[in-house]
């Protein structure tokens, strides 16, 4: 079988990817001309074209206009500039809405959403299906074979969700290909409680508006058939390209950590992972934040290089108060997706546009045009790139893995659970923090992945678990792995039918202990327990009615009804040791229960000693430093490197300003002790 071309079809010949959305459409064609000569000041090798351009390109149903797009694709060939190329089916033009307003979604309460923004179409629409198949064929066969096109672009940013007839005709089709029959959807959906048995496939409709909770198995299965009736339709528009440009690579931006669309089923189909990751300035959780969702990509990637297709450069323009990045910030963002390896390093857009819903928002050259201190800072970036190409296709090595599992995020956050303040990706991020911290890499996997090469997993919510996955990690800590699992985990089946017994069922075994109560704890008033032997420390939200079952008892519960009862244990199951928390630790204490679960996974961080605010990664053999925080520090170092970023040699530190970046790869020759390091801001 033929390997698919990949991130390193992209690379070869290239080097790291630099670029963003280039929206030629929206301005005079004698733009153009000096566009493409401030993207190869700039070092642009790639940039996105005609995401939004539907209507520009087919400006009546099948009367299409491609001769714009003739000339900037030449113009970006004759340049030495690749090109994203866009299927514009992310925003059909108005003349489709208007003539078939079928294609237009509804939402849950049957309000026809309509044309004026983007994003307006049902993904389980056929005329739309027809119509997006018909420009994208049309697409293709233009430009196949022409110099510019290297990567497919299908879509933009997949999310659309849609309540209308067409869309129920399709979830019922779902349900059949899944069920078989309606026995067995009855069972699975529990249709016993409150009179929702069903008799006929007709009766079932999507979740739309109803009085009170709606049926939490219908609203996972209907989770479920949104993803896959939008990847149904990403795959119909893939493999029309994949015909006619087999060499190729497609992709579609993802957003991150986003509940619409199983992450994990989404990027098998895809070439390229790509996404687009918006930090948000100021907020001091964004640092780890986005080093998370860069090792999600990761993660989605299989562990290979993925593409930032979008960032920004300065403040964005759709949140309330759009706070602007300070010099040097979009850089260090950019680089820490390289170091968490992204090969592709690109913003949106290329040139701020004068109209529109995005009219504030940053981009490569900004209103005030190329002579501008932004702008001196892209162009200086995109040439620092050039002297980091030995980065491209290095691996991110880690010993640490999390799982993560959409349907368990989607199961977990239906109303009607004992508390709404448990969130998946909150505990995700608690529970990546203190690794972070101590610059442990981590590799974000799905409850299916093969464990044995994780010294330590970690759990930070599984709310939902199939009997094979539990049973998977069940055998890894029993071969000897460490695995941590916090609170409200193992609850549910694939059904959501809850796992009758003391709880967590499935893992009740391997962590020794169980429970038989989820309590959420009063929110105005701290959670007060114990390390055993030790001093107290606080928790919040959520605590459980435990009991040890062989397990050691790591730390307990101090006041009210759980006093002497176990928050936290530890349990020696065959090779390796599991873990179990039955709260939510405040901070600090998670950091010092994560440093003992390292401990007994024999993992240390990249660089030992880390000032705080400084991010540590390895990638290759180059060591990332990455300072977030507001004050110059002083990194040891354990060996003499050559800082690619600065070209000065640092002999037993380095000194980073704030928002510097060192990019460090062992010196070959023999020390200098003694010989200083000028910086690397």
């Amino acid at each position: 079988m033929t390997a698919r071309p990949g991130m390193h079809t992209l690379t070869e010949g290239r080097g790291l990817l630099f670029g963003g959305d280039y929206n030629p459409e929206q301005w005079p064609e004698e733009v153009w001309a000096e566009d493409a000569r401030l993207m190869r000041a700039a070092g642009v090798n790639l940039v996105t074209v005609g995401v939004f351009s539907w209507a520009r390109l087919e400006p009546e149903p099948g009367v299409y206009d491609f001769g714009w797009l003739d000339r900037v694709l030449d113009l970006m060939a004759d340049n030495e500039i690749a090109v994203d190329l866009a299927t514009p089916t992310a925003s059909p033009p108005p003349w489709l809405g208007h003539r078939w307003p079928e294609t237009l979604p509804v939402d849950e309460a049957g309000h026809r959403l309509w044309y004026g923004s983007r994003n307006q179409f049902c993904p389980s629409s056929s005329v739309y299906r027809q119509r997006a198949l018909e420009i994208v064929t049309a697409l293709a066969d233009r430009y196949a074979g022409h110099p510019a096109p290297a990567l497919w672009h299908v879509g933009n940013e997949y999310g659309q969700v849609c309540h209308c007839d067409e869309s129920a005709a399709a979830f019922r089709t779902w349900l059949r290909d899944r069920y078989g029959d309606l026995g067995t959807l009855n069972d699975a959906w529990g249709t016993t409680f409150w009179s929702q048995h069903y008799g006929d496939w007709a009766e079932i409709l999507p979740p739309r508006r109803a009085p009170y909770i709606i049926n939490p198995g219908q609203r996972l299965d209907w989770w479920r058939f949104c993803s896959d009736a939008l990847l149904d339709h990403f795959r119909a528009e893939r493999d029309v390209l994949r015909e006619r440009t087999p060499g190729t690579p497609v992709t579609t931006n993802f957003m991150g950590l986003f509940k619409p669309i199983d992450g994990w089923a989404w990027a098998a189909e895809e070439d390229v992972v790509s996404n687009d990751w918006y930090p948000e300035p100021g907020s001091p959780l964004a640092p780890a934040l986005t080093a998370l969702t860069h090792d999600v990509m990761r993660g989605l990637a299989g562990g290979r290089p993925w593409l930032l297709m979008e960032q920004a450069t300065n403040g964005v323009n759709w949140r309330p108060h759009n706070l602007p990045k300070p010099p040097g910030q979009f850089r260090l963002e950019s680089l820490q997706a390289l170091a968490r390896g992204a090969d592709g390093l690109c913003y949106f857009q290329w040139r701020a546009s004068r109209f529109g819903a995005e009219r504030f928002h940053a981009a490569m050259v900004p209103h005030a045009g190329a002579e501008t201190r932004l702008h001196a800072e892209v162009r200086a970036h995109g040439q620092e790139l050039r002297g980091l190409g030995s980065v491209a296709g290095a691996p991110v090595p880690a010993k640490v893995a999390m799982v993560f599992d959409w349907a368990s995020w989607w199961a977990l956050e239906e109303r009607g659970r004992p508390s709404d303040r448990l969130n998946a990706t909150e505990q995700l991020l608690d529970y990546y923090v203190p690794l972070w911290e101590r610059g442990v890499s981590v590799d974000v996997v799905p409850p299916s992945a093969d464990l044995s090469a994780y010294a330590l997993v970690v759990v930070p919510n599984l709310f939902l678990v199939g009997d094979r996955d539990a049973a998977a990690l069940t055998a890894y800590v029993r071969g000897g792995g460490v695995l941590v699992v916090g609170p409200f985990s193992g609850v549910v089946d694939p059904r959501a039918h809850v796992r009758t017994g003391r709880f967590p069922a499935p893992l009740r075994e391997v962590l020794g202990a169980s429970g038989e109560e989820w309590l959420p704890a009063p929110l105005d008033r701290p959670v007060r327990c114990r390390w055993s032997g030790g001093d107290g420390f606080d928790a919040h939200t959520w605590t459980e009615l435990l009991a040890a079952e062989g397990a050691e008892v790591v730390a307990e519960f101090t006041e009210g009804d759980l006093a002497g009862r176990p928050a936290v244990t530890r349990h020696r199951s065959g090779e390796g040791v599991a873990w179990y928390v039955g709260t939510m630790p405040a901070p600090a204490a998670l950091s010092e229960l994560t440093g003992r679960a390292l401990a007994d996974a024999g993992v240390e961080g990249a660089l030992p000693g880390l000032p705080p605010g400084v991010e540590a990664v390895r990638r290759g053999d180059v060591l990332f430093l990455l300072n977030h925080g507001t004050a110059t520090v002083r990194v040891p170092l354990p060996h003499e490197a050559d800082d690619l970023l600065t070209g000065s040699l640092a002999t037993d530190h380095v000194t980073l300003t704030p928002r510097a970046v060192a990019a460090l790869r062992p010196h070959p020759g023999r020390p200098h002790p003694g010989r200083p390091h000028p910086g690397a801001s």
